[in-house]
């Protein structure tokens, strides 16, 4: 019986993966034209503290690549801490394309493994380089870098794409 079972299913499998391939129209005189919309922009950030301890952010470069995001990041207003990055894509009206968060990188956390166990501890840079990716849209035009403080949030860079 096991057998028999093993005999029906296998055919079965093999006939539905090439339906799904023989779906595709037959029309001799026209051509199938594959049209690629979803693409994703990098962006590569370089940032360095001054003498009094302000950051200064530069956008080191961009690429622009096909590809599709599996997952867009978010965030909620009460996951930003103070020295937390947001970073937001701004289309040619002016509205938001898309934004993100980058967890403070001038003070990292690492984990350490000791003989105790996993610790972690925060690192204090004055230099450091950090990437993001976003949904590319075609109308994206300038990019925004705020940082959260315990006053609010101030905007420390903004630059055309």
């Amino acid at each position: 019986m096991k057998n028999v079972l093993h005999a029906l299913i296998v055919p079965v499998f093999l006939l539905c993966s090439f339906q799904k391939e023989n779906n595709v129209p037959l029309n001799r005189g026209s051509k199938i034209v594959a049209v690629k919309n979803d693409r994703i922009i990098y962006l590569f950030f370089k940032a360095d503290k001054d003498q009094s301890g302000n950051p200064k952010i530069f956008l080191q470069n961009t690429k622009i690549t096909d590809g599709r995001l599996k997952h867009v990041p978010s965030f909620e207003r009460n996951e930003i801490h103070s020295g937390d990055l947001i970073i937001t894509l701004a289309g040619s009206d002016g509205k938001e394309v898309g934004k993100q968060l980058v967890k403070d990188p001038f003070n990292p956390e690492l984990e350490v493994y000791e003989k105790e166990g996993i610790s972690r501890h925060k690192a204090s840079l004055q230099s450091t380089e950090f990437s993001l990716r976003f949904s590319y849209a075609g109308n994206v035009q300038s990019v925004k870098v705020e940082k959260a403080t315990d006053d609010g949030v101030q905007l420390i860079f903004t630059q055309k794409l």
